[in-house]
C-alpha cells in the first residue's frame, strides 16, 4: 500500500485531540464545498443566459449568410442557382436585399433597414411565430411587416389605407443633384403584420416583398445583397462554404450565426470568463483556510512526523502526506459541492424555483463543460494550495 496515502487518509477521517483544529478543518471543508457549489451554480446561470440572449437573435438570424465581398450588391445567375440547389446539406435558401431607407408616418421620420425578402423567406427563418398581429406579407405586393418598436414610434397600427408608410430610397449614381426631391426613390407600402423578438430587433426591420425592394433600389431582377441558408442537422459548414465560395468565384464572405453577431458573442464570452474568474478568486481566497487547516496539522502532528523519520521515512514522503490529505479534501469536498450544485440547477430547471417575473423562470443549463471546468478548478487550485502547505515539512521543523 502507498505510505503515505494511507497515512492521509487516516488524518482525513480521524478527529485530532485539539479541537480547535477540527473546526479549522470543518471550515476549511465547508468553505471548499460552497465554494465549488457556487461556482457551479453561476456558470449555469450564465449559460442560461446565453442561450437566452442568443434564443432573440436565433429567431431572425440564418444558419448561414452569404455577401457580397466587393461591394453592396451581387448577381445570381439562373446556372448558380441551380447549383445551390445540389448543395448537399442546404435544407433551404432565400435570396434578400437590405438596406437603410428613411420611413416617413403622419409626419414622424425613422431611419432603419428595408429588407426585402422572397416566398422561402418563412421556411428559413420561422419569422410567423414571432408576428404579434396580422399577417405575413403576400409576395409580389407593396404590402410591409413592421416591428413593434417602429410601429410604437409611428403610433402605427396595420391596414391603414388612408395614412400609408412613406418609403424614400436614395438613388443609384454619380455625381451632384440640383434637385434634392429626385435623389430619392419613393414608394408607399401597406403594413399588414407587426412582429415582437427583443427590443433592438423590433426597431432594426421592415420586411417588403423583394420585387418591390429591386424596384425601388433600382436593381435588377437577379441582383441582390446576400442568400440566407437553413441547413440540414449535421450539415458541415466548412464544406458548404467552399461549394459557394467555387460557385461565386470566391467573391461572397460566407458569415455563421456567431460571425453575424460577432460582438454579442464577444460580450456574452466576456462576461462568462469575468464571473469565473471573479468566483475562483473567492474559491482562492477558501483555499486560504484549507492551507491553514494543514499548516496546523502539521503542528499538531510533529512528535508523529518525527517519529516516522527517525524510522527512515524521507522528508518527502513526509510532505506527500499532506499533500495527498489536502488533495484528498479538495477532491472530496468538490465531489459534494458539485453535487448540490447540480441538484439546484436540476431543481430550477424542472420546477422554476426562482422566478424574474411573473412568467419568465431565471434561465439555467446544465451542461458537461461547466462539470468539468468546475471539477478542474477545483482539483488544480486545491492541489496547488496543498503544496504550498506541505513545504512546511521540512528537517529544520523536526528538528
Amino acid at each position: 500500500m502507498n505510505f503515505p496515502l494511507y497515512i492521509a487518509k487516516r488524518y482525513i477521517f480521524s478527529k485530532s485531540k485539539n479541537n480547535a483544529i477540527n473546526i479549522i478543518n470543518r471550515i476549511a471543508s465547508l468553505g471548499i464545498i460552497v465554494g465549488t457549489m457556487a461556482l457551479f451554480v453561476v456558470l449555469s446561470v450564465f449559460s442560461g443566459l446565453k442561450v437566452f440572449s442568443l434564443s432573440f437573435t436565433n429567431e431572425i438570424d440564418p444558419d448561414l449568410k452569404i455577401e457580397s465581398t466587393y461591394g453592396k450588391s451581387f448577381m445570381v445567375t439562373p446556372d448558380q442557382d441551380s447549383q445551390i440547389k445540389k448543395i448537399d446539406g442546404i435544407a433551404s435558401y432565400t435570396k434578400i436585399i437590405e438596406e437603410r431607407v428613411l420611413f416617413i408616418f403622419n409626419g414622424k421620420q425613422q431611419v432603419t433597414y428595408l429588407k426585402g425578402v422572397d416566398r422561402n423567406y418563412p421556411v428559413v427563418n420561422d419569422i410567423r411565430k414571432k408576428l404579434f398581429n396580422g399577417q405575413w406579407l403576400k409576395p409580389d405586393t407593396y404590402q410591409v411587416v413592421v416591428g413593434y418598436g417602429i410601429s410604437k414610434n409611428f403610433s402605427m397600427g396595420i391596414l391603414d389605407f388612408e395614412n400609408p408608410l412613406q418609403v424614400f430610397a436614395p438613388k443609384p449614381g454619380k455625381g451632384t443633384i440640383e434637385n434634392p426631391e429626385e435623389a430619392f426613390s419613393k414608394t408607399d407600402v401597406l403594413p399588414v403584420g407587426i412582429y415582437s423578438i427583443s427590443e433592438d430587433l423590433d426597431s432594426k426591420y421592415v420586411f417588403a416583398d423583394i420585387g418591390l425592394v429591386q424596384e425601388l433600389l433600382e436593381y435588377n431582377p437577379n441582383q441582390i445583397s446576400g442568400i440566407e441558408f437553413k441547413l440540414k442537422p449535421n450539415a458541415d459548414e466548412s464544406k458548404i462554404d467552399s461549394q459557394l465560395q467555387i460557385i461565386f468565384n470566391n467573391k461572397v464572405t460566407t458569415k455563421n450565426r456567431a460571425q453575424l453577431n460577432a460582438s454579442l458573442y464577444k460580450m456574452l464570452n466576456t462576461e462568462n470568463i469575468a464571473v469565473y474568474l471573479i468566483f475562483t478568486l473567492v474559491i482562492i481566497v477558501a483555499l486560504f483556510n484549507l492551507i491553514g487547516a494543514l499548516i496546523m496539522m502539521i503542528l499538531d502532528k510533529k512528535s508523529n512526523l518525527k517519529t516516522l523519520f527517525n524510522l527512515g521515512t524521507e522528508i518527502k514522503d513526509l510532505r506527500k502526506i499532506f499533500l495527498l490529505q489536502g488533495t484528498l479534501l479538495s477532491v472530496f469536498g468538490g465531489l459534494i459541492g458539485l453535487v448540490l450544485g447540480v441538484i439546484l440547477v436540476l431543481l430550477q430547471q424542472q420546477y422554476e424555483l426562482i422566478m424574474i417575473t411573473s412568467t419568465l423562470a431565471f434561465p439555467v443549463v446544465f451542461t458537461l463543460e461547466n462539470v468539468f471546468i468546475v471539477l478542474g478548478t477545483i482539483f488544480s487550485l486545491g492541489f496547488i494550495a496543498s503544496l504550498i502547505a506541505s513545504t512546511r515539512v521540512s528537517a529544520k521543523l523536526l528538528d
